[in-house]
């Protein structure tokens, strides 16, 4: 079932400045088979302004994110035209992804977000394509274990993160020096948690950098996992860069893709061979990966799809990478 909303929404920051956030809803689709909820949303914000992305139901998962400019109409009152005239101004801006994956609600100043200035002297907004994916969490305090369960399914984690992304989760009774820091990531937490968990019906992660190194000396961290709970018949295909993924499904039947990611999330998966400083970056993820399978492969018996930079652009230049994908087989 397709439903084309469009809603452009005029909001006020704390400072009473009005901000425009352009808000388009795009899709919403219902998966029947597996009763899921999926809806595709892009935002658009003016540069110095504050993103908004939330998901009513499910977890955020970034399509795309870029900034710069490609309209001269958008964010464009009161701006001169040598501000808004060159419209072939666009960089991606992985952080937007990395802030806001795997969470119900977030919010983002843009102001210096993107990673350079794509084109000086023009007024730029940020664009940024998400989905609401059908997506269990689980938040853990320091020192407690995280218990995730699946009911007659498997386990796949989504997105992890031991650090501090908000100044209010386990906040009680803590002095607020240990909660200023709410840009506090783990470089690596996505690895152990898979490790512990990926392919089982119940598992326990223990929320301490023991586990997942200290990434903010001082302040009180937890634990932030995202997951799906995968029915009988999910399938799934590995391959390293350079390799082509085949997937096919059984006669009467066709692909519909779950998740993809070109990238790397793990230091061990296609690593033989490879120095060390190839397999380091563990948070590499491909902004285009779920665009690229699903247009490329959705409702086609069999699919082939090269893992190269040629395909999804190269997510973190001097990593070897690899593309995962997971898809079930349903009726035509």
């Amino acid at each position: 079932m397709d439903q084309l909303v469009k809603s452009y929404m005029y909001t006020f920051d704390s400072n009473s400045r009005t901000m425009f956030s352009l808000s388009v809803l795009l899709l919403t689709l219902v998966l029947l088979n597996f009763r899921l909820l999926i809806s595709a949303e892009t935002v658009i914000t003016c540069d110095g302004f504050v993103q908004r992305l939330s998901c009513d139901t499910g977890v955020i998962s970034v399509q795309s994110a870029t900034c710069g400019r490609t309209s001269s109409q958008i964010c464009s009152v009161g701006r001169p035209p040598s501000e808004t005239s060159n419209t072939q101004c666009s960089i991606d801006v992985p952080a937007i992804f990395k802030w806001c994956n795997g969470l119900r609600e977030c919010e983002l100043n843009t102001q210096g977000l993107a990673p350079k200035d794509p084109c000086f002297g023009t007024y730029k907004y940020y664009t940024t394509n998400y989905i609401c994916i059908p997506a269990e969490t689980s938040v853990t305090c320091h020192g407690g274990y995280s218990y995730l369960k699946c009911e007659n399914s498997r386990i796949q984690i989504n997105t992890a993160n031991y650090g501090r992304t908000d100044k209010t989760t386990c906040s009680e009774g803590r002095p607020n020096e240990q909660l200023q820091n709410s840009n506090c990531y783990s470089p690596n937490a996505l690895a152990p948690v898979s490790k512990s968990c990926n392919g089982l019906e119940s598992c326990e992660v223990f929320a301490t950098h023991t586990v997942f190194t200290d990434p903010c000396f001082g302040i009180y961290k937890y634990l932030a996992i995202s997951y799906y709970c995968l029915p009988p018949g999910v399938r799934s295909s590995l391959v390293c860069e350079h390799e082509t993924s085949a997937m096919t499904c059984d006669d009467g039947t066709v692909i519909r893709i779950h998740s993809a990611n070109y990238g790397r999330t793990d230091s061990t998966t296609c690593s033989t061979g490879r120095p060390a400083s190839q397999l380091a970056k563990t948070d590499c993820y491909a902004l285009n990966s779920q665009t690229v399978v699903t247009s490329g492969c959705e409702g086609k018996n069999s699919c082939s799809i090269l893992a190269s930079n040629s395909v999804f652009s190269d997510p973190c230049v001097g990593t070897f990478k690899y593309l995962y994908i997971s898809y079930f087989c349903v009726s035509k």
